[in-house]
């Protein structure tokens, strides 16, 4: 059992794995296939890169910068993450609880 906060979000980040994303992304119902897994990374690489989780607006125009213009659009990032793209991808990366979700 992973240690998490009453929201899901891991209490230590060395915890995480693909399997407890996997685990994580279970819960809620989502079985996790490339296209997330490519979001996933996106925001485990910016997060080092940059130390912070963005706002749903600029991961958006990140995504679209790097990975494509259809992948950085609100609609498809909300398919994959109905909960919130930038909370659930957060999530199931193992990342802190991002500073705009309540």
């Amino acid at each position: 059992m992973l240690e998490t906060d009453p929201q899901g979000f891991l209490c230590r980040r060395e915890d995480w794995t693909p399997a407890a994303a996997e685990a994580m992304a279970a819960v809620d119902g989502i079985v996790l296939g490339a296209e997330h897994w490519e979001i996933i990374e996106f925001c485990r690489s910016y997060y080092a890169e940059y130390g912070l989780i963005p706002i749903m607006r600029i991961l958006a125009r990140a995504i679209a910068r790097r990975l494509g213009e259809d992948k950085g659009r609100s609609r498809y990032l909300y398919r994959l993450f109905p909960e919130g793209p930038v909370r659930q991808a957060s999530r199931y990366a193992g990342l802190p609880k991002p500073p705009s979700c309540i």
